[in-house]
């Protein structure tokens, strides 16, 4: 019997000459509650889960005290009430225990309080919550994982995470197609049916996969400057927004900002799924600046999309700058607006803009921005800015950045929840964040994608990249993917 749950066996049990007697035994296995002294701080854990805004639907938060020592953690919410102890301070909290207090606290808290034993004896921490919002998130989420140096990719994956408990499973592991590189998955509205993902070097190509049948394409044309890059889905799915780049990186030995991936041209496409064309206009495409990272209105009227003026590269890369821009788009033609709106403008900010996202219901675009640059993704500087679309008004999202970098960041379909990229732990390794944004406006404590160990991001070797939420798991046939993939015949777009 384990000493992290509740067990009731209800015994039956005849007795004397035909007589009947139910003896009904209860057995409750949890620790008690041991004298202590109470003390006022919060005691110091790993992830800290201390004050969080949850899903109702979300994997159990397992942590561990940052001091090994025997502790005893008191979980409680609605009149439930779990009690778990640790010989080494941490916590694996059982899933069926972990389900009926979420239920028991939806809308409100669950409370933890923890107990741990020193040379003076037991402390009682002061207690900490964990709200529990009544909107789920989605229940899968997508990444990359990928060394974190991003110099020798010759192990990678993508792979697709249950929210709700701690299965993972490989969409396609590139151990599984000669070790090439695998990048930028990419879904149409949270739809885990509509997916596209790049593959470079060996068996390349760009992979559509539409309700389980499977699509690859060779992306470079003779008017595009490379094959297609950066992607962004169209609602009705039937276009998908990407730019075209040619890219250099460089590693530096002293800098804070240890890699720089910078452009030397870029423009931004459009591709029309139907008719295998590429549609693009004169201000998506001029010479006199470089557009990237492309991203649709959830109505599709509207394309976002980055744009910096050119300049002499590397010498000037730190004078590169982006705007945050946006044109009309009209899906019945297939045609550009004639206007360009500048939503934020980088030399009068002084900073630079990048990945544009908006969220499902329209109100809000989350970005990325710093000092300078387009690829934010080991700068430093690097914070999340929030847009109100219905008032112009951004500003930096105080309550979610951190000293470190943050970068890559999507929505969930409610509006409610976003994942972003992170190295706040070690500046090294990108690990995947969650966090809360209220009806009005208020973002709660961003908290670390639980794992079924405490230690895990100890032990990792890899960075998540590109985390990506979506409505349920991908059911593509990966026999088939890895057969297309490798024997496939790409179709051409013009």
């Amino acid at each position: 019997m384990k000493n992290s749950c509740m067990h009731t066996k209800i015994g039956l049990m005849r007795m004397g000459f035909g007589g009947l007697l139910m003896l009904l035994i209860v057995v409750a296995c949890q620790p008690s509650l041991p004298e202590a002294q109470a003390v006022t701080e919060q005691p110091e854990i790993f992830p800290d889960y201390r004050d969080v805004t949850i899903p109702c639907n979300i994997a159990p938060l397992n942590f561990r005290l940052r001091e090994v020592a025997p502790a005893i953690v008191s979980l409680s919410a609605g009149g439930e009430e779990l009690r778990l102890k640790a010989a080494d301070g941490a916590f694996s909290i059982p899933m069926r225990g972990w389900k009926r207090l979420l239920a028991a606290a939806e809308g409100n808290a669950i409370t933890v309080t923890l107990y741990a034993e020193g040379p003076e004896g037991w402390r009682r921490y002061a207690p900490f919550a964990w709200q529990v919002a009544a909107e789920p998130i989605d229940p899968c989420l997508v990444y990359r994982k990928i060394a974190p140096g991003y110099r020798m990719w010759n192990r990678m994956g993508i792979y697709q995470r249950n929210l709700t408990n701690f299965d993972e499973e490989a969409i396609l592991d590139n151990k599984q197609t000669n070790n090439n590189c695998m990048n930028c998955h990419s879904f149409c509205q949270q739809d885990p049916d509509r997916m596209l993902f790049h593959q470079r070097m060996t068996h390349a190509g760009t992979y559509l996969i539409q309700q389980g049948q499977i699509e690859k394409l060779d992306t470079k044309t003779e008017q595009t400057i490379s094959a297609l890059v950066y992607p962004y889905w169209h609602p009705s799915g039937r276009y998908v927004a990407f730019s075209t780049n040619e890219t250099k990186q460089d590693f530096h030995y002293a800098d804070p900002n240890r890699v720089e991936v910078f452009d030397l041209r870029s423009d931004v496409v459009v591709y029309d799924v139907e008719r295998h064309q590429l549609l693009t206009s004169p201000l998506l495409s001029a010479a006199a600046h470089w557009e990237t990272f492309p991203c649709f209105s959830p109505d599709g009227k509207q394309l976002y999309f980055c744009s910096a003026d050119s300049v002499a590269m590397p010498e000037d890369y730190r004078e590169v700058r982006y705007n945050l821009l946006r044109v009309s788009f009209d899906p019945e033609q297939g045609t550009f607006g004639t206007q360009v709106d500048t939503l934020f403008h980088a030399e009068k900010e002084g900073l630079s803009a990048r990945f544009p996202r908006i969220s499902p219901d329209g109100e809000q675009l989350m970005f990325t921005a710093s000092a300078y640059g387009n690829f934010s993704i080991w700068h430093r500087d690097a914070d999340l800015y929030l847009l109100d679309l219905r008032t112009g008004h951004y500003q930096p999202m105080e309550a979610v950045n951190s000293p470190n970098v943050e970068s890559y960041h999507s929505w969930s379909s409610n509006s409610r929840w976003f994942v972003f990229s992170s190295r706040r732990e070690n500046g090294l390794y990108t690990a995947p964040y969650i966090a809360y944004l209220s009806p009005d406006g208020q973002l709660g404590k961003p908290f670390l994608l639980p794992q079924a160990s405490a230690d895990y991001y100890d032990l990792t070797l890899c960075s998540f990249n590109i985390p990506e939420l979506v409505k349920g798991p991908i059911q593509v046939d990966r026999g088939e993917l890895i057969r297309v993939s490798k024997y496939g015949r790409p179709s051409s777009i013009h």
